[in-house]
């Protein structure tokens, strides 16, 4: 790690406490040339910095690659790591690759992080609803389920995004490869297949000595957020639904609360 990025990851630390784990699809290379090798690791952590995961069946919904509108089921080996492998001879255009997690869940044993969890993702009113409930302050479920995109170029790297019908999910709506993209990032967030207006959308930027940033920005009525990027950088873009789940009275073990994140992630090239 070099030190720029140890002291942005340590100032991140004491500025934002609530900061909670991403996941989100790391290619080791964003951009290939015509018929090269991709692949992309799955990676879980804080301030765009985390441990590879292996990829196994029982912890994936779907995991699937689209390229010049056809879609590809993907089928890795139970532990294979990077999740993500596609071998010589890949089409030029723009791969997009998408996984949806199955469920998960933690156990909150501090109410404090739930409140800081609850205000860094913009849900203001999670508080009251919890103790509107009823529920317990003290030792509660939460269910969380992931629903990631990594954008990556073949060749010149033409083509669009799409929607995938995850339950959450950003579609980019400009190509960062193509050669007529002029530096703003605009993409679409839905939940439910319906847009996201006024949701909030946290950047994290990586620069080219590895020190990362993090910004939050807003999508419009539409559900769209438009955002200024750097040549040369990697983003993640990052954006959590918080709901009460289904039935949480059944089971005193259930959870009370589900999240679902939805993450972006690109290259812009150095032009």
């Amino acid at each position: 790690m070099s030190l720029a990025r140890f002291f942005c990851v340590a100032a991140l630390a004491v500025a934002s406490p609530a900061l909670s784990h991403e996941f989100w699809i790391a290619p080791e290379k964003y951009q290939v040339e015509s018929g090269g090798n991709l692949q992309a690791h799955f990676r879980n952590g804080e301030g765009f910095e985390g441990r590879s995961l292996s990829y196994f069946d029982q912890r994936s919904l779907r995991f699937e690659m689209i390229a010049g509108g056809t879609v590809t089921q993907l089928t890795p080996r139970a532990g294979d790591k990077p999740a993500f492998t596609l071998p010589d001879g890949t089409k030029d255009g723009l791969v997009v690759v998408v996984h949806e997690t199955t469920s998960s869940s933690l156990t909150y044993r501090d109410w404090e992080k739930f409140l800081k969890f609850a205000a860094h993702k913009d849900f203001p009113n999670a508080a009251a609803d919890h103790i509107a409930a009823g529920w317990s302050q003290e030792k509660f479920k939460e269910s969380y389920t992931r629903h990631a995109k990594a954008l990556m170029a073949v060749g010149a790297g033409e083509g669009a995004d799409q929607p995938a019908g995850m339950a959450t999910e950003f579609t980019a709506l400009t190509n960062p490869y193509a050669a007529t993209f002029t530096g703003e990032m605009k993409v679409a967030l839905t939940y439910n297949g319906q847009p996201r207006p006024d949701a909030q959308v946290e950047v994290f930027d990586r620069g080219p000595e590895d020190a990362v940033t993090i910004t939050l920005h807003r999508t419009n009525a539409e559900g769209i957020a438009t955002i200024p990027v750097t040549p040369g950088h990697e983003y993640l873009f990052d954006a959590v639904v918080l709901r009460k789940a289904d039935n949480p009275d059944s089971n005193p073990d259930d959870p009370l609360w589900e999240t679902l994140w939805a993450a972006l992630t690109f290259n812009v090239p150095a032009r």
